[in-house]
């Protein structure tokens, strides 16, 4: 007797993954044990599910592009920010409509009621992590971005002179608002998103397309609940 196929799903660490859970277990597939909690990697989930195996991933949310553009796994759940950022080949086939947040150039209130002199002069600091959209979309106005790579507490450089602005995922705007800082553009608006590699879409198609399925359901349920 053959073994089943095993249908790998990376799914991020955080808070995503407290809203993500919820889908899994009206999918029937939820972890056998607490993702939240566990130290471990590599979690096993249902043992027979749409004729597969299935286990999960438990990495960082950067991470989950990469694992599934390069085969590591099936599927996986990423946030719209980091699809648009590093444009991983893989298809997008369902908005799971969690993680609802908008990605903003935001500084200080001051500067950006009154139109910073940076920007008038063409040339603007920005600290971000999102690199790629953040020179684009400056460059679609004629200004040149100094682009400061950071990884986290962005709010802090406007106000240590270190960027005259940062782009930055918010959601409540509390941070924002804590820091002096308001949000000037919108860029996208975005929410975490269920992604597969091309090649298991194919060869895989019964057992991902179920999971498809399945978790449309769930969010179509949700939100009818709301």
């Amino acid at each position: 007797m053959l073994d089943k196929p095993v249908l790998t799903i990376a799914l991020s660490k955080g808070r995503i993954l407290e809203q993500t859970l919820p889908l899994l277990e009206f999918a029937g597939l939820m972890p056998v044990e607490d993702v939240q909690t566990t130290r471990k990697l590599m979690v096993d989930g249902p043992d027979d599910w749409a004729g597969s195996k299935i286990r999960f991933l438990i990495i960082r949310a950067a991470d989950v592009c990469t694992y599934v553009e390069k085969g590591a796994a099936d599927l996986g759940i990423s946030g719209r920010d980091l699809l648009l950022e590093s444009k991983p080949h893989v298809y997008e086939p369902l908005d799971l409509k969690i993680g609802k947040c908008r990605l903003c150039v935001c500084g200080p209130k001051a500067s950006v009621e009154a139109g910073d002199s940076a920007v008038k002069s063409g040339r603007i600091r920005v600290a971000t992590k999102y690199d790629h959209l953040t020179a684009q979309h400056y460059l679609k106005q004629g200004i040149h971005a100094d682009v400061i790579h950071l990884y986290g507490s962005m709010e802090l450089a406007p106000l240590v002179g270190l960027a005259d602005r940062i782009v930055d995922v918010v959601e409540t705007g509390n941070t924002l608002k804590a820091n002096g800082l308001v949000e000037e553009t919108t860029l996208f608006d975005i929410s975490s998103r269920l992604i597969a590699n091309p090649a298991s879409f194919v060869t895989k198609k019964k057992q991902v397309q179920a999971v498809i399925t399945r978790l449309r359901e769930a969010v179509e349920q949700r939100e009818k609940n709301k």
